[in-house]
């Protein structure tokens, strides 16, 4: 985590810090399109690293608004993943994924996908089917991260 801090900053990104090692970075920068930091970054993690890593970024504020659209504040905190994606997902992309739902809840909230995998994630048949081929560019996060990285925002 030390050298993606690391990374972050010699592209001018200010007090980078990360979430224990969750591979998430929360920084300062200059107002700047969302598409922008994302290329930086992606850029600067195949050149720091020497492979190519699809980046997601959020704003603050969009962070925030992620944070409070969980539509399953009921569940497991560690069950309830978020898949954050770079071009929004439409709603009827719950019907494409039905067939691999058994007990999960699922719901597309401002363009992320919501899943509550109920007790067992790691045995579901829906995590197969959440590809960057069938879904676009994503990243999952369960709740307990999306809570910690918002508590570094509110920092």
């Amino acid at each position: 985590m030390t050298d993606l801090k690391a990374m972050a900053e010699s592209l001018g990104f200010r007090n980078a810090r990360t979430l224990v090692a969750t591979g998430n970075l929360v920084f300062e920068a200059e107002p700047q399109p969302i598409a922008s930091i994302e290329a930086q970054l992606e850029a600067g993690f195949a050149a720091a690293f020497g492979k190519h890593v699809d980046i997601i970024a959020r704003d603050a504020d969009a962070w925030l608004k992620l944070v409070e659209g969980n539509p399953f504040l009921d569940g497991i905190a560690s069950e309830v993943i978020v898949r954050v994606m770079r071009q929004p997902l439409e709603p009827d992309v719950l019907d494409m994924l039905a067939r691999y739902r058994r007990d999960e809840r699922m719901a597309v909230v401002n363009g992320d996908l919501w899943i509550d995998f109920g007790l067992k994630a790691s045995e579901s048949k829906m995590l197969p089917a959440l590809t960057t081929k069938r879904l676009g560019i994503g990243t999952m996060r369960n709740w307990n991260t999306v809570r910690g990285l918002a508590g570094m925002i509110r920092a």
